[in-house]
């Protein structure tokens, strides 16, 4: 099968830059948002206004906030969210997916394919289904009005996986002319465990929060806010994260290692093992300001769906994890939420009661 009708659900940066790309490049979009208001500018100006590596305004075939018409005769559904809204979607799309619709979670994070899965089967959704996921979002991007995009660059080398794994090669060959950059990796456990965002956001947003306290983050998260200390800390998180990877077997690289492979950073950075220098040094990040304040998906999502089950997989893999568990619990704390039981547990995920050697059956047969 050939895609040329993507159903895009979510109007947030991603789901604008993806809508305004692919048609530029001759795709029929239509792009779901949940509330009218989040339209309204689109139709107002006649399309998304995007710069970068698409430059102009772009007229979307299809704005609409009826899931049903977003996705009726779609080739492929992209999920374009944060994590905390795939209940949401999975709920909505319950009565309406065929086994024939397949879901490509952009980003999947850490999970992301396993939870909507299992937020679909909640959802009372009982047939097959063919799912995908990118580790991090397809574009470098930031909205800078209500239907202005910039688009600064594709995401490099992007590590793509699909649940169930024996559709892996489906899925690849399906996506793969949308985004040529996207890399197939063994299993959706890798892309989870790949999860650079919540390595950095977590830790950046706990140590910075006096800072974006005081200014409304009126300061460059990456470049000013990822000091060397800030970073020793991030490379602790991350041996972490690699040693559950390795317990599991499952594949996996260093941070430094991910964020220059997907074209965030210079190579003598990279060589430099020094992970303040690679954000300081990432081009597409530049820009980026701090989030304005604490209650950002910097936090729910990286803490709560990042690192949350990179703790649940630690546990299943017996290795420890207190940089991990001591920013959960601390972050916890600072927001009044506790991630640890809220966020995404094996359980949300359909891990359950599943030992390690079950978890890597089950993402591959999916049942």
């Amino acid at each position: 099968m050939t895609v040329q009708k993507v159903a895009i659900l979510g109007a947030g940066h991603g789901g604008c830059a993806a809508a305004a790309d692919l048609t530029a490049r001759g795709y029929e979009v239509r792009l779901h948002a949940r509330r009218e208001e989040s339209l309204a500018p689109l139709r107002d100006q006649g399309g998304i206004q995007a710069a970068g590596v698409q430059d102009g305004l772009f007229p979307v075939h299809l704005l609409t906030t009826d899931i049903g018409d977003a996705v009726s005769g779609a080739d492929i559904i992209m999920l374009v969210v944060p994590s905390v809204a795939h209940g949401f979607y999975a709920e909505a799309l319950a009565p309406l997916l065929t086994p024939d619709m397949p879901v490509f979670v952009n980003p999947g994070h850490t999970g992301g394919a396993l939870h909507f899965v299992s937020e679909l089967r909640r959802a009372g959704y009982t047939n097959s289904v063919k799912t995908c996921e990118t580790v991090t979002l397809t574009y470098i991007c930031r909205k800078t009005g209500p239907a202005a995009v910039d688009i600064f660059s594709y995401t490099k080398k992007l590590k793509f996986a699909a649940f169930p794994g024996k559709h892996a090669q489906e899925m690849f060959d399906l996506v793969k002319p949308l985004y040529p950059e996207i890399t197939l990796v063994t299993s959706v456990l890798e892309t989870a465990l790949t999860n650079i965002n919540a390595v950095f956001h977590a830790p950046g947003m706990l140590m910075n929060a006096g800072w974006i306290e005081d200014t409304g983050g009126d300061f460059l998260f990456y470049r000013e806010g990822i000091t060397p200390a800030v970073g020793r800390v991030i490379a602790e998180l991350d041996a972490e994260r690699m040693a559950v990877a390795k317990a599991l077997g499952v594949p996996t690289a260093s941070f430094l290692e991910n964020f220059y492979q997907a074209g965030l950073t210079t190579l003598e950075a990279k060589e430099s093992g020094d992970i303040s220098r690679a954000c300081v040094e990432s081009e597409p990040n530049w820009k980026i300001k701090s989030p304005s304040s604490l209650d950002h998906r910097y936090i729910h999502e990286d803490v709560g769906y990042g690192l949350v089950p990179f703790a649940g997989f630690g546990r299943l893999a017996g290795v420890p994890t207190p940089t991990i568990d001591g920013i959960i619990h601390l972050t916890s704390e600072m927001m009044g939420i506790p991630y640890a039981t809220d966020g995404l547990t094996l359980e949300a995920m359909g891990l359950g009661g599943l030992d390690a050697e079950g978890v890597l059956k089950f993402v591959e047969e999916g049942a």
